[in-house]
């Protein structure tokens, strides 16, 4: 592990992920990326911990290793992760229809909507008809059903639209249909990845 320095990036990286860092520097010198930080922890190891740029608009305040920042859409990583875990294990097949899995989400013409397009933000289903309140996202059956029977708002595949109720529609794919097989396969998946625990 060697320290790392150079465009304005600071902090260790090892060797193996060089690539990440030239990556990191070469977004904050173009200006695209006002300031970030990247952790990666292997096996339980801290292989690289950088950081640069800078925490304010103006460019005046650096940023630091002890930089707050929110973090968003972190449940959709794990979700994907734990559908690869699935397809890895031949339970879940990509390219496959939803409705294989969700026989109710071939509704209103999307019976041809694969997988992909569920987890890649192209299903054309990238939130819930109104009316909908907050609460209702809380309601397992409602807001399962609700999607599986609504159109999609654009032809699927053919567009990208942000999807805030990833985790409920990605859970109605579990061969059991059940949030719990999802959450076990989440949970394998945040601890080492393998599905071993």
């Amino acid at each position: 592990m060697t320290d790392v320095a150079s465009a304005d990036v600071q902090g260790t990286c090892s060797d193996r992920f060089e690539p990440v860092r030239a990556a990191l520097a070469e977004r904050l010198a173009s200006g695209n990326e006002l300031g970030a930080s990247i952790v990666i922890n292997v096996g339980g190891e801290t292989v690289t911990d950088m950081w640069g740029g800078f925490r304010d608009e103006a460019r005046t305040v650096p940023w630091t290793k002890d930089t707050i920042t929110n973090v968003w859409s972190t449940t959709k990583t794990v979700t994907n992760l734990a559908a690869l875990m699935l397809a890895d294990r031949g339970e879940l097949d990509v390219y496959a229809p939803i409705a294989r899995y969700w026989p109710e989400y071939a509704a209103n013409g999307k019976q041809d909507i694969e997988v992909r397009h569920l987890l890649s933000h192209t299903s054309g289903v990238s939130g819930w008809d109104q009316p909908f309140r907050t609460e209702d996202m809380y309601d397992w059956d409602k807001a399962t059903s609700q999607l599986a029977g609504q159109a999609p708002w654009w032809e699927p595949g053919t567009a990208s639209g942000y999807a805030g109720s990833l985790a409920s529609r990605s859970s109605s794919l579990s061969p059991t249909k059940s949030p719990d097989r999802w959450e076990q396969t989440s949970r394998s998946a945040r601890s080492n990845g393998t599905g071993t625990g």
